[in-house]
């Protein structure tokens, strides 16, 4: 009886654990096309907005509709990449006034959940961190197409956007006189249009 009862335990046992394996493979892996990916961002100064953006990032994205409880995503910036079009204002940018590069390298975000709106529409709840400050944010992201790649055999691509807007000020960006809200706005919007791929 004692024996019939283990053996019953780790069938079980096996059973669960190889449908959390399988959810696990489920949330699919995308490879971000860098080429075809940008991280922009505007802010206003006095009554126009500056437009700017970084261009050495990195990240991880595990999304599948059907699986949003494995799906993740992770990001990493390099704020010395920040180009604003103005070499001046970006090396201000970098200083201890605003991103402190020196101590402060990159910015991260590590998502906790992803949440379906429509079909495609999604929310990714997460943690952004800028310098020392972690703040709970929330991504919009939309799916703009998905298509097997004509000229890339067995490969999908998955075109999104990802909009969100924080303020600067939640992070300590912008210390001292430029804490003020006169010059430089306090809300940053950011905009990523975003290509993935994955193999079929």
């Amino acid at each position: 009886m004692v024996s019939t009862i283990k053996t019953m335990v780790i069938a079980v046992s096996i059973t669960v654990l190889s449908t959390i394996s399988v959810n696990a493979q489920n949330a699919r892996k995308w490879k971000i096309d860098k080429k075809h990916t940008s991280v922009n961002f505007s802010i206003n100064h006095f009554f126009s907005s500056v437009i700017g953006k970084f261009t050495d990032f990195d990240g991880i994205i595990h999304f599948d509709p059907n699986n949003l409880k494995e799906s993740k995503a992770d990001f990493s910036i390099s704020i010395n990449s920040v180009d604003t079009n103005d070499g001046k204002r970006d090396k201000h940018l970098k200083s201890k006034d605003f991103f402190d590069v020196k101590n402060y390298s990159d910015m991260t975000f590590q998502s906790i959940k992803f949440e379906k709106k429509t079909n495609k529409d999604y929310l990714i709840h997460g943690k952004l961190t800028i310098k020392d400050k972690t703040k709970d944010i929330v991504l919009q992201m939309k799916i703009t197409g998905e298509m097997e790649h004509p000229m890339m055999k067995g490969t999908i691509i998955l075109g999104v956007v990802i909009d969100a807007t924080i303020n600067r000020l939640d992070y300590g960006v912008g210390t001292g006189n430029w804490a003020a809200t006169m010059v430089v706005g306090n809300e940053v919007k950011i905009h990523i249009p975003m290509e993935l791929n994955r193999k079929k």
